[in-house]
């Protein structure tokens, strides 16, 4: 069994969970990716991750509403997980609004990948 951290990609666009998989990879992390939130829901009932990167805006259930599932699962360790919100469309939420959904950090789009790895790295270590 790998000590690698496991890394869960919640994003509809193939293209940002594609660029988000190599940057990772290339640090080391297992990466997993899903399409929505419920899709999210699914994989966490399977395995356990280090963290989640939640995109805002998914199609069937939202970043929002997957987090708050998320922090209200009997399992601790899932219910724990940090999450990361990701957006483009930040100017619609306030950072209480991540707080209150349970989000741990907010990275706004275009992505830095910089940050984004400082971000994974303080969050996994």
């Amino acid at each position: 069994m790998s000590d690698r951290k496991q890394v869960l990609v919640a994003e509809d666009s193939s293209v940002i969970q594609n660029l988000t998989k190599k940057v990772l990879q290339f640090q080391n992390y297992d990466i997993e990716s899903a399409r929505d939130g419920q899709q999210v829901l699914d994989m966490l009932k399977q395995k356990n991750y280090d963290i989640i990167l939640m995109d805002i805006n998914m199609p069937k259930m939202n970043g929002m509403e997957c987090s708050k599932q998320i922090r209200s699962m009997d399992d601790d360790k899932k219910s724990q997980v940090p999450i990361i919100a990701i957006s483009g469309n930040a100017s619609n939420y306030t950072e209480e609004d991540f707080q209150k959904a349970g989000m741990d950090e907010y990275i706004p789009k275009p992505i830095n990948f910089d940050h984004l790895v400082e971000v994974v790295k303080k969050h996994t270590e």
